[in-house]
């Protein structure tokens, strides 16, 4: 939508995308540190789906709509993203400073629908001004630095569970102190980061044909209108993606939802009844969690060139298979170093998952459009992460005897049916596959 894209060097394009690693940090505490929050607080192994239900129904509800405001959004001083990336990280790090204050399930559950609102603020409009600022040659390099910030971020995220224990020893309120340490180093990681990419990114300016547009009067049902337009004209490619992503995001919540508790059954034997052996089994599981995310960042550009050779689609049925076969492997392990292991290929994964299926559709999307369609490539994440919160506790309860090693076997299953799925994804544009971002065959 935008006038000229320019060649950006390699430290502009991370410069960028340095904000990303503030809203993954934050995100890696949702992952690893709220399931054990609210099993401190006293819930049990089938409640705890329900009660991440924030996290999907916000992304469902706030990137789409986020997006389409974006898209129509231009100031001079301010920019088109860089309003939303602000807003998003402020309410993300109140939310982050108040959530060690959580004095039950349902504050805790309520604190998490105001992270999850600022988180999704932040980084819907982060996926599109990638593809404002960078050509078609430079957008695998953009999509792939966020994917290295989001192993960067979930790393220190995790790692903290681990070391903050140690130096932070003890309970302050209903909680162990450790979790203040962390959210709060969480809350200074949002602001901080999206304050620096934000001084350090000028936004490409509309042409003068496109500024009159923006500035017509506009419907407050328009951002509504605009997500049911471009779901109706939706390319054949996204919908084929979709199914991919129902399987492959119901399998990661089930993981998120369960490793800490799998961890401490596999290795110590213990339950969250066990306060002082479960919470040695959480802060070994942010360290294993850790890992996969330091895969993650180190596997990240080398993907780009496995994709430019072999395609995309292909790069990314593999790393699910890799994925797959740790989650398969990760709830018999009994010796606590063997997990650095079964996880290192989810590590992978999570590296492909989160740049190159953007990689697969961004060619097929009109530019206009970028931010609204982002925006649905996360609902379709969400809803199968919606479906899991409601249906996975009956699931665990009925099917898997509650116990949360069977929940991790159960992703890696649905992780296989996704890599089987990948292999049938076809974009219109087979005959541009000698260029990277529409190499699907």
């Amino acid at each position: 939508m935008m006038i000229g894209k320019v060649k950006l060097s390699f430290w502009q394009i991370l410069n960028m995308n340095v904000g990303f690693f503030g809203i993954q940090y934050s995100f890696g505490l949702q992952q690893s540190a709220v399931t054990p929050i609210y099993d401190f607080l006293g819930a049990s192994p089938d409640q705890i789906p329900i009660l991440h239900l924030a996290g999907p129904v916000t992304g469902l509800l706030v990137q789409p709509i986020i997006g389409a405001l974006s898209d129509k959004t231009w100031s001079p001083r301010f920019g088109r993203r860089k309003p939303f990336f602000l807003i998003g990280a402020i309410l993300c790090s109140l939310a982050l400073l108040a959530f060690p204050f959580s004095s039950s399930l349902w504050m805790a559950a309520g604190l998490l629908w105001i992270l999850d609102i600022g988180n999704n603020t932040a980084m819907e409009p982060y996926r599109a001004l990638i593809a404002d600022k960078l050509d078609e040659e430079q957008q695998p390099l953009g999509f792939q630095m966020q994917s290295f910030f989001t192993g960067l971020g979930q790393v220190l995220a995790n790692v903290s569970l681990f070391v903050f224990p140690i130096i932070f020893i003890g309970a302050t309120g209903s909680l162990p102190t450790w979790v203040y340490a962390s959210f709060f180093l969480g809350a200074i990681c949002s602001v901080g980061t999206i304050l620096w990419s934000i001084s350090k990114t000028k936004e490409n300016p509309p042409t003068p044909q496109e500024l009159l547009k923006l500035q017509e009067k506009r419907s407050v049902l328009e951002p509504l209108l605009e997500i049911f337009s471009a779901i109706k004209f939706m390319p054949k490619v996204m919908w084929q993606l979709a199914l991919v992503y129902l399987f492959q995001w119901y399998a990661l919540f089930c993981y998120w939802q369960n490793s800490s508790k799998s961890v401490a059954l596999s290795v110590w034997n213990a339950t969250p009844v066990n306060k002082e052996a479960y919470s040695e089994a959480v802060g070994w599981t942010g360290l294993v969690n850790g890992w996969y995310n330091v895969v993650t960042f180190l596997v990240a550009f080398a993907l780009v060139g496995f994709a430019k050779k072999y395609s995309a689609k292909k790069v990314h049925a593999f790393c699910l298979l890799l994925a797959a076969i740790g989650f398969l492997v990760f709830p018999h392990i009994e010796n606590k170093n063997l997990l650095f292991f079964a996880i290192t290929g989810f590590g992978i994964g999570w590296a492909s998952m989160m740049g190159i299926p953007y990689l697969m559709v961004v060619s097929d999307i009109p530019k206009e459009r970028y931010g609204v369609y982002m925006g649905i490539i996360n609902m379709m994440i969400v809803i199968p992460m919606i479906l899991q919160t409601v249906s996975f506790g009956y699931i665990l309860k009925h099917f898997l005897n509650n116990d949360p090693r069977n929940a991790i076997t159960f992703a890696g299953v649905l992780l296989l049916l996704s890599a089987i799925l990948t292999l049938f994804i076809k974009s219109k544009k087979v005959a541009d596959d000698v260029k990277f971002v529409s190499t699907v065959h």
